[in-house]
This record gives C-alpha cells, structure tokens and sequence, in this order.
C-alpha cells in the first residue's frame, strides 16, 4: 500500500510478484511436434519476443523504472497471452504445455504465492498489475496542479477499468483453475474497482473546491465519493476480504466513507443557509459530526493527513453548527427536524470505469500468425459481436415489458382495488412501518400514562422544594426568636444572610416548575385537541381505520361477481406472462455462457459465414418465443383496461380513492402530531427527574445547615445564659465569644458545663437524613462558614432528537423584577458573531 498526501491522502496498489519461466522452450517444443520443425523455426521471433515480455515481467519493479513503461510492458504481454491462448493448450480445459508452470505471489501477502498450469492465471495476473500500475500513476501525479489532477482522474479511472475487467473476465477463470490467491478472486477485484473510482470521483471532488463551485454541487460529487468508499468499505468487511488486508486498508477506506459523507453534509449546509433553512442545516450539520465522531473511533493506523483533514472538517462543522443554532434561537426560531425525516443526499457520478476492451484487443497483433490466421481470431470476435447484439436487442424487448406492464397495472390501481374489495388490502409500506412503530410504543392511548407520570413528577418536586424551603424556614424562626429574647447579646450572623444563595437557588427552582407546568399545560392541550385525530392509529390492525370498497348497495343485473371474476383471471395470466419473461431472460444469459465456437472455428475448413450462420440459429427459437410473449401481453392489457372500466362503474372506485388518499393524509397528521407530543412528553420527563436530582442535592445543603445551625445555638444558649450569670470561667474571659462553627463541646470543662436542661430552653429538633446518606460524626466538621454552601450545579437534559430542545426550554422572556432566569439554562458557548459569524472554507 502507497500513500499520497497532498489535499486528500489516497491509496495506490502494489504490484504482485511472480518468478522466473521458460516460455520459449516449451512453446517451441509443441508447435515442432504439432506443426513440424519447419513452422518451429519460422516462429523464432515471435518466441524471443514473448520470452523477453516475460523477463521483463519478472523484473521488479523500482525507483528508476517509468510506471507508464512498465503499463506498456504488460500490454504488450496480454495482448501476446491473447493470441497464445487459443493457439496453445495452456488451461486445464485445453490441455497443458508440457512443464510450463505460472507462479505468482499475492500483492498484499507476499508468503502466499500459486502456480498453476494455467494460462488464465497468467492473465488475471497480468490484469491485475495493469490496474496497479495505473494507480501508482495516478498517485505520482501533482494534484496541486490543473493537468496533475487531470492526469490523477484519468489514471484512477483506467485502473478501475483494469479491475473492473479482471473481475468480469478473468477472476473467475483463475479462481476455478484452483489454487489462486486472494487478491485475485472476484470480490477483491470488484472492491478495488470502487477504491479507485472513490479516488478518481475524489480527484473531481478537488476540483470543484478549487474552482469555488456552488455548495449544492460540491455536496453532490462529495456524496458520490462517500458512496463508493461505502461500497468498498462493504467487501472489505466481508469474507473473505477482512481476514486478508491490513486493518490500516480497512481502517483507511472506513475513515474516508465517513469523511465524505460529513463533507457532503456540510457542503449541503451551506447551500440551506443561504437558503435560510437553518432547521435543516443543523440537523444535517450534526449528522455529519455524529458519522466523524463514530468513525474516527475505530480509525487505528490510518495516515495522519487523513486524520489532520478529517480534524478540520469536524472543526469547521462545529463552528457552523454553533453559529446557525445562535442563529435559530435567536431569529428564525425554527423547529429541528429528525435526522430520519430527512431525505437521502443527491449523489452525483463524474466518473466510470475506462473500457478496457479496445487497448487490450489483440486483433492486431502478428504474433504466431502462420500457426494460426488472422482471419481466424477477428472471425470469432464477429461472431461474438452477433451474439452480442441478439442478447442486448432481445433483453430490452423483455425489460420494457415488463416496465409497461408495471405502468398500466399502476394507472388501473391494479391489484390493490381487488384487494381492498376482498378486505386484503394494506397501507404504503412506509406508512404501515411507521403505524407500527406508533403502535409498538404505546400508541395514542399510551400517552395518559405517560401525561399522568409527567403529572406525579411535577408534584414530587414540588414537595420537595417545599419541604427544603421549610427546612430553611424553621432554622430562620428559630433563630429570629433568640434574636428578639437576647437582643444584643445574640451577636451570631442572621439567617438571611447565610442562606441567600440556598433561598435564591430555591426561587429559581420554583421559577422553573412555574415554566415547566405551562409546558406540561400545552402537551395536554395538545392531547385533547388531537384526541380523535390521533385515536385512529389505536385500530388493530391499522387498515380498519381505511374506507372500505364496497359491493352496490342495489344491482341492476347481478353481475358484479362474474365482472370480478374475469378481471382477477386476466391478472393471474398476466403474471404468467410476466414470470414466462423473466426465464426467457435467463435462458438468453445461459445460452451465451456456454456459445464457444472457438473449436469449430479452428478446426473448420468451410466457409466461415455458412459456420456462423448455423450457429446464429441457436437464437431463432428463444427470439421468436420472446416476441409471441410481447404480442399476448399487448392483447391481454387492452382487455384487462376493458374490464377495468366495467368493474370502476359498478364499484365506484373513483369516490373510493379520493376516500383513501384522504385517509392516508389523516394517518400521516395523526402520526406526526403523536411523534411531537411524545417527544415533549420524554422531554418533560428527563426535565423534571435532573430537576428533582438538583433539587435534592440542595435539600442536603440546607439539612446539614440547619444541622449546624442548631450546635451554634445550643452553645451560644450556653454562652448568653453564663453572662447573664455572670459566671467566671477559668481562663479568666470577663465575657464569652461564641465559638466558630466547626468548634466541639466536647472541648470544654464538663465540670463547668451549666445544667442541660437549662441550657435547652427549646426543644432540640430532629434531623433526618436522606435514604443512602451517613450523618456527620460528632458534627465535627461543618461547611466553614455557611456564606458561600457549596454549588451544585444543575444541568439540563439534552434531547435525543438533534437540535430539539423541546417546549421546557422555551419560555418567555422574563420581564424585570420577575424571578431570575433558571440555573437549567444552559449558557450559551458560543464566541460572539462577527458579520454573521458564518464559517466559511477558503
């Protein structure tokens, strides 16, 4: 594996390896002893000229040597392996050259090697290497320049062709020849195929960047790069390809499916937001991160310029996703779509693979032609070309047949009218998909539950926040009550002071339930505004819910069933003919597999033209059963319209599907108003469960206040009560400051400690601990100082919907004096805008 790494790193192919082999003796040997010694020794250049096409095969490839000398070479020696194949009996089905014996070692596990008997092994081989030649051409190649990236496209584009022909010609020869190796089976060559059109796609991909194309454009060709990556990506991951490469190939292909992917989305971004689709674009913004973020996990080995780019790309991603979503919250508004609403990426292909046929044909060669004439081999290539012709003529006849029975089937409404009058009848696959979805998840009926959960969690926070609220009530009467008994003497700091902070915390907790039961009040609004719409979507199954086609409630002759009845038997023959096409067509595939006249041709002695002509009437039989099959069909149609026109009158068909399509269009509403209100429902349940989480935590703080609060006041009791006394204390203190928070009785005097009972005046309230915590042992270490309790912040949920934040977050804005805003608002990181903010590529 090479790498490039100029603007995208790509991939070009190593040549496979072979040894050395005598083709001159061998071939000598059999032309003397099957055409004589005399034929032997005319052929003697022909022979020298193949055995140095092969000496220069074997030798290997290095710095010096010329990539496109190298591809003329093996040219050369296909169109030299052309001719030898069918003057020689090089393959098991021909026979063998006596000791002629190919080897080649496989181009990405140089220890596995075959050698076979076999001139196809010879030839995939050579193809093989034609096509990785080619992509190092196409890697040397200076991308940075006009002509450089041309010559890179083209080159990329020849070595899919080379691929792309050893898959359709030459892998499977090779593989049932048995013993070849990896590299060369259909499924490697196939996956090589798409790698090099990913990267000739990717060349035009450049291109369009440089020359500033518009961003609609660049997201095509961009989506296109993606897709044959993706295509690649697959046959690596599948037997018997994964077990075979590096994991840094797959790992490399992997990374690039998903670098394209991102970038069509982000070239598609730019295109909505000069549109002012700003919903879209941050849904699609985000799902090209979402494609980066996954596949850089597992990109282990890859080259660090691929890396580097993708870095940047995600960069530029984000910052445009961070500046249309300011953007949206603070102009547009808009509601972001689900990524599965979106529809797929345009994709546009500016490459294919380059016909090998024409550089590879060996028509012209004059290699051994006194052993065999000329005449010969384009006699045969004639031959195919006939054959050709009658296959491609006669499986267009059987295509659009069946094209314009599906046409006219369509235009009748046929078979669902039958259907739906037997009761059979279904919804569009997407719209019964997404029914059953709705029903899986609990359907309509579902949602009270849900509403009623919403309902219990909104009250338990509340609960909650007023039993903290009280908590922090009890401490401040209690300690306003000493106040006021002891008046100066009660010197400690006064609640209100302490417990700004906590009484702050807990108004906005409050001003957040206050918004959050609004939200809740339009989901149930929503609920009953839409009950009928949606209840339908309750009906199991869904298709009850439809109109239904029903018989004439009065028949003038009786003779619906027998106008049923005819119609449903010209359909039942209509599929006959139908599956009659699809056989005629494998028939025409096989009959070419296995037309190989080449042994004919070689041991005829007549007229070449009276030989093809019997041959050609191999085809009259199965062209004039195609042609009989068109004529019926034509016939039938005409009279399946006829009795379509008798059963639409009596059935009034046409008031049936102005009934349904209405039907679908209530479905549909029924189930995009079911995904909103349970998308709110969902946020409001992730809301309230972090919100009561907060609300907790700052429960705790103010228990363990309080908690302390209380130790304070029993020890200042114990203090006001002395100087009031006017007890002497043994370190001589005239008075008595009372101690700091964290200090502990236990550090006094027992001896000196007042009665008990009258330093608690009041009775010693009783603290509770939440479910799960452990009280602070002996209170010896309080929170110092109580002014700033520790912060506990309390973050929002964030939607599983991208973008959605849901009907919690949309409050109004709040008017002055009103409560502050909630600590679950996120604030918003983005840097401020500078003309729009806009990132856009250089």
């Amino acid at each position: 594996m090479s790498y490039a790494t100029g603007v995208n790193v790509m991939l070009a192919v190593q040549e496979k390896k072979t040894v050395a082999v005598d083709l001159y003796r061998p071939l000598r040997q059999y032309i003397a002893v099957t055409y004589g010694e005399q034929e032997a020794q005319a052929v003697e250049d022909d022979l020298d000229a193949v055995r140095q096409l092969h000496l220069d095969l074997e030798k290997p490839p290095n710095a010096a040597a010329s990539p496109s000398l190298r591809r003329d070479n093996l040219l050369s020696y296909y169109r030299a392996l052309a001719v030898i194949e069918p003057r020689f009996p090089i393959s098991p089905d021909r026979g063998h050259v006596h000791t002629l014996t190919f080897t080649w070692f496989d181009a990405f596990k140089p220890a596995k090697k075959a050698a076979q008997t076999s001139i196809h092994l010879e030839k995939a081989a050579v193809l093989f290497n034609l096509g990785a030649v080619h992509s190092q051409i196409a890697l040397s190649a200076d991308r940075a320049d006009a002509a450089g990236l041309k010559q890179a496209c083209n080159a990329f584009q020849t070595a899919a062709g080379a691929f792309a022909y050893l898959r359709d010609n030459a892998a499977g020869r090779a593989t049932t020849a048995g013993g070849a190796t990896v590299d060369l089976s259909v499924e490697c060559a196939g996956m090589l195929e798409k790698l090099m059109l990913a990267q000739a796609q990717e060349c035009f991909f450049e291109k369009v960047i440089g020359d500033a194309k518009p961003p609609a454009l660049c997201s095509k060709v961009a989506r296109q790069v993606g897709l044959y990556y993706e295509e690649a990506y697959a046959v690596l991951n599948a037997p018997p390809l994964n077990q075979h490469f590096e994991r840094t190939w797959i790992s490399h292909v992997q990374l690039k499916a998903a670098q394209f992917y991102a970038e069509a989305c982000y070239r598609y971004s730019l295109d909505l937001h000069e549109k002012e689709e700003i919903a879209e674009e941050i849904c699609r913004l985000r799902i090209g991160i979402s494609a980066l973020a996954d596949a850089k996990k597992s990109a282990r080995g890859v080259a660090q310029p691929l890396l580097d780019a993708v870095n940047k790309l995600e960069t530029n991603m984000n910052q445009n996703l961070e500046t249309a979503t300011k953007e949206n919250d603070r102009v547009y508004l808009m509601r972001i779509p689900a990524a599965s609403s979106l529809t797929a990426l345009p994709a546009a292909s500016l490459v294919k693979p380059t016909s090998m046929a024409e550089v590879l044909d060996a028509s012209k060669e004059s290699l051994f032609s006194r052993l065999v004439p000329d005449s010969s081999t384009k006699a045969l290539s004639r031959y195919t070309d006939m054959v050709d012709d009658i296959i491609r003529t006669q499986a267009e006849k059987l295509q659009q047949g069946s094209e314009i029975t599906r046409v006219k089937l369509k235009e009748m409404d046929l078979p669902d009218s039958i259907l739906a009058l037997e009761g059979n009848f279904s919804l569009p696959l997407d719209l019964k998909e997404d029914v059953e979805v709705v029903q899986i998840s609990g359907g309509p009926s579902g949602l009270e539950p849900e509403l009623q959960q919403l309902k219990d969690l909104r009250r338990v926070n509340q609960e909650l926040l007023v039993q903290t609220e009280e908590l922090l009530k009890k401490e401040a009467d209690e300690d306003a009550q000493f106040r006021t008994q002891f008046g100066t003497r009660w010197t400690r700091t006064q609640s209100s002071v302490l417990t700004k902070n906590l009484q702050d915390r807990l108004n906005k907790f409050a001003a957040n339930l206050k918004q959050a039961a609004d939200s809740d009040a339009r989901i149930e609004r929503a609920m009953r505004d839409n009950f009928n719409l949606m209840a339908m979507l309750d009906h199991r199954p869904i298709e009850s819910a439809l109109p239904s086609l029903s018989r004439p409630i009065m028949s003038l002759d009786g003779n619906e069933d027998a106008i049923v009845g005819a119609l449903k038997q010209s359909l039942r023959q209509l599929e006959n003919l139908g599956a009659q096409r699809a056989g005629l067509e494998d028939i025409l595939k096989e009959m070419k597999r296995k037309d190989d006249i080449l042994p004919k041709l070689m041991a005829s002695t007549g007229s070449q033209e009276d030989l093809f002509k019997k041959e050609i009437s191999k085809y009259d039989q199965i062209c004039e059963e195609i042609a009989q099959n068109i004529e019926a069909q034509e016939q039938l149609l005409l009279q399946i319209q006829a009795q379509n026109d008798d059963f639409s009158s009596v059935f009034n068909l046409e008031d049936y599907k102005v009934a349904r399509e209405k039907s679908y269009k209530q479905i549909s509403a029924a189930i995009a108003k079911y995904r909103e209100i349970k998308d709110n429902i969902n946020e409001g349940l992730k809301f309230y469960v972090i919100l009561q989480d907060a609300i907790t935590n700052v429960k705790q703080q103010c228990s363990d206040f309080a908690m302390t609060r209380n130790i304070q006041c029993r020890e200042m009791i114990e203090d006001v009560q002395r100087q009031i006394a006017g007890l002497n204390f043994p370190d001589g203190r005239a008075g008595y400051n009372h101690p700091s928070v964290g200090q502990s009785n236990l550090q006094r005097n027992a001896s000196q400690q007042p009665d008990p009972q009258s330093a608690q005046p009041y009775p010693q309230p009783t603290y509770h601990h939440l479910p799960g915590e452990h009280p602070r042992p002996g209170y010896s270490h309080p929170y110092p100082a109580y002014a700033t309790p520790p912060q506990v912040p309390f973050q929002a949920p964030t939607s599983q919907y991208p973008g959605y934040r849901g009907p919690y977050y949309n409050a109004p804005q709040q008017q002055p004096g009103s409560h502050p805003q909630p600590p679950y608002t996120i604030p918003s990181p983005y840097p401020p805008s500078h003309q729009g903010g806009y990132h856009r590529p250089q």
